[in-house]
């Protein structure tokens, strides 16, 4: 088993050694051999292994996301653990049970939204400079800035299970940054709150989401480039 959060640049790890290894297999290029750490040349060879996966531009960044790591683990015979792996690394993750749906009555608004993330920047470790604007602009898409009526999705294809305190299906996505629940509950960041109506809470789960599902770096610099509903200078996306 290899978990996605250890397979980032810079760190040690026999998880990065089983890539290397998968990447030289595959026929990539990594002079010094699986040595066990993520410089360079192990960026450099994912880059290539991503690109011949079919990504393109900033998606071959050279940096693991859950999809292509699980395609190489695929190809090369081991099974990847993405999901909760983020929290993992922040010491975190949170039962789904433990999942609470009351509504704290948070701020509305783009200052406000500014002002949550950059307490979520600060609790996850993300440059302020990279995580800010591309927070706010998350929320601006899929909730109108945190707006009471946008709070939670009720008509989308997530609207579904048994009935929850807040009176919506379970499923549904929720918060500034729509999170569904199980989202929230393996990317929840150790001591914010427990429900997605947090709204520093939902950007910190989004934070450790969009690390672990798109390679986002930990300071935050491909935020934009990796996740487009992230990126004013394009058209909004799902993420």
């Amino acid at each position: 088993m290899v978990t996605l959060a250890h397979v980032r640049f810079g760190s040690s790890h026999e998880d990065v050694r089983t890539v290397q290894r998968a990447l030289i297999s595959r026929g990539r290029d990594i002079p010094d051999g699986a040595t066990g750490y993520f410089g360079e040349q192990t960026r450099a060879a994912y880059a290539a292994e991503q690109r011949a996966q079919g990504y393109r531009d900033a998606d071959a960044d050279g940096i693991p996301g859950c999809a292509s790591l699980t395609e190489l683990g695929r190809r090369c015979g081991f099974p990847v653990d993405c999901a909760g792996s983020s929290a993992a690394a922040a010491g975190g993750g949170l039962a789904l049970s433990r999942v609470t749906y009351d509504d704290p009555g948070d701020a509305e608004g783009r200052p406000a939204m500014e002002r949550y993330a950059r307490t979520a920047c600060e609790l996850t470790g993300m440059d302020p400079e990279f995580g800010v604007p591309a927070l706010v602009t998350i929320a601006g898409r899929e909730s109108s800035h945190n707006a009471r009526q946008w709070r939670v999705n009720r008509t989308d294809v997530n609207a579904h299970g048994r009935r929850m305190a807040d009176g919506h299906p379970q499923n549904c996505s929720r918060g500034a940054t729509q999170c569904i629940p199980s989202t929230f509950a393996a990317h929840h960041q150790p001591g914010t709150a427990t429900t997605p109506y947090d709204v520093v809470a939902c950007m910190c789960a989004t934070i450790n989401y969009v690390r672990t599902r798109y390679g986002v770096d930990r300071a935050g610099s491909n935020f934009a480039a990796r996740v487009q509903q992230a990126d004013p200078g394009r058209p909004p996306r799902g993420y």
